[in-house]
């Protein structure tokens, strides 16, 4: 090409001019700009606070790039101050049933701790189903951590993690029915129960109590955790006492686990999204520390004694701000697309989820409505337990949008 002139050689050896086509050859340069453009454009989005990071479709992946640790600034005063914001808002949420039930004359067994306790259970459930098992996919399914040899790897670790809660639960059950059994033989009366230091027992963790033979006023009475209660008509004994206190136990585990890995995540995620997310996971905390806050201040003083309530509850209220403090201590190098970060994030959510699950099945959801007091409630006291139950699920889902 010459100039605006173009010319080609012909089979016998001579130039020939050959007219252009602007157009064309316009409509060439534009859409090979746009491939150059397509190529070096990259795809990255938030979900928990952890970046994800990869190419446009029509580039292809390369780790080396797009799985290094994000160059960029962070706002340290304002994750700073979430800290206090997160911590005070877990406080109130978990210490608050706590209080009102130590202070107020609130009933346990009441209708307001009924539909906080519902509710509660509400939130267990869909933490584990949409926000943990979700994201726990989310992670393994990241192109930096590569092809997985097991598919069905997040729901085996839901399923230990399930199991494990299980044979925790059991193991304890058999424990404490073997002590009870070596107690009745060595000292009790056949066929009387033995009884507990409290004469009565205004509420159960499990809601599960029931009304002993020959008892007046339906006052329960146990020894060393033992109750009288009936499942289908029948009626037997074993420690349900000590066994609320086991589950309440399970259930902060669980939460904890996954708790810290939220407080972390927060701080990490960008500043174009860290105040999305602050906000998601106040409410977060706050729907968290209702549903523990109110199975701890339903376990009798009989298996626990009020200073280990504050205990369990002072926990919950600072595990999450110290995985934020963690967070910023590492915030110029934490990546979240690091293969072995990805794992162990996935593998804790997955496990807290199998956990939660149990819990929130069984020791809340079944225990409550087919074995304990909402099996024969009435219809306000039902109906208000069922839409405080599916509110939880609902609002606690539509959390999972953005955390």
């Amino acid at each position: 090409m010459h100039g605006d002139v173009q010319y080609c050689v012909n089979a016998d050896g001579e130039e020939v001019e050959v007219p252009i086509d602007e157009h064309h050859e316009g409509e060439h340069d534009h859409a090979e700009g746009e491939d150059e453009h397509d190529h070096s454009g990259e795809n990255c989005h938030f979900h928990a606070g952890v970046e994800h990071c990869g190419s446009d479709e029509d580039s292809s992946f390369d780790p080396a790039v797009d799985c290094v640790v994000p160059n960029r600034r962070y706002n340290k005063r304002l994750r700073i101050g979430a800290i206090f914001i997160v911590l005070v808002t877990s406080a109130i949420a978990v210490f608050g049933p706590v209080f009102l039930s130590r202070f107020s004359k609130i009933k346990l067994t009441g209708l307001v701790f009924t539909i906080i306790k519902q509710f509660g259970t509400g939130v267990i459930i869909a933490t584990a189903l949409i926000h943990l098992i979700t994201h726990a996919n989310l992670l393994f399914g990241n192109p930096c951590v590569g092809e997985l040899k097991y598919e069905a790897t997040s729901t085996a670790i839901v399923m230990a993690g399930a199991f494990s809660a299980f044979i925790v639960e059991y193991i304890a059950d058999r424990i404490l029915q073997t002590r009870a059994n070596k107690q009745k033989s060595d000292g009790s009366a056949e066929g009387v129960v033995p009884a507990v230091r409290d004469k009565e027992v205004p509420g159960s963790g499990n809601g599960s109590l029931g009304e002993l033979p020959g008892s007046q006023n339906g006052s329960t009475s146990a020894q060393a955790g033992q109750v009288y209660h009936s499942h289908s008509g029948h009626g037997h004994s074993h420690g349900p006492l000590l066994h609320d206190k086991l589950a309440v136990l399970v259930m902060e585990g669980g939460i904890i686990f996954h708790s810290i890995l939220i407080g972390l995540t927060l701080v990490v995620a960008g500043d174009s999204v860290f105040a999305t997310l602050l906000v998601v996971i106040v409410f977060h905390q706050m729907f968290e520390g209702l549903a523990l806050g109110v199975r701890i201040s339903l376990l009798p003083n009989s298996v626990i004694s009020y200073v280990s309530k504050l205990l369990m509850a002072f926990a919950f209220a600072v595990i999450t701000p110290i995985g934020m403090a963690i967070g910023v201590g590492v915030l110029n190098r934490f990546n979240g697309n690091d293969r072995s970060t990805l794992i162990a994030m996935a593998t804790l959510d997955s496990f807290s989820a199998g956990i939660l699950l149990w819990v929130g099945l069984v020791e809340m959801w079944a225990v409550d409505w087919v074995f304990g007091e909402l099996r024969t409630s009435g219809p306000v006291k039902t109906m208000a337990a069922m839409l405080s139950l599916i509110a939880g699920m609902i609002l606690m889902g539509l959390l999972g949008r953005w955390a």
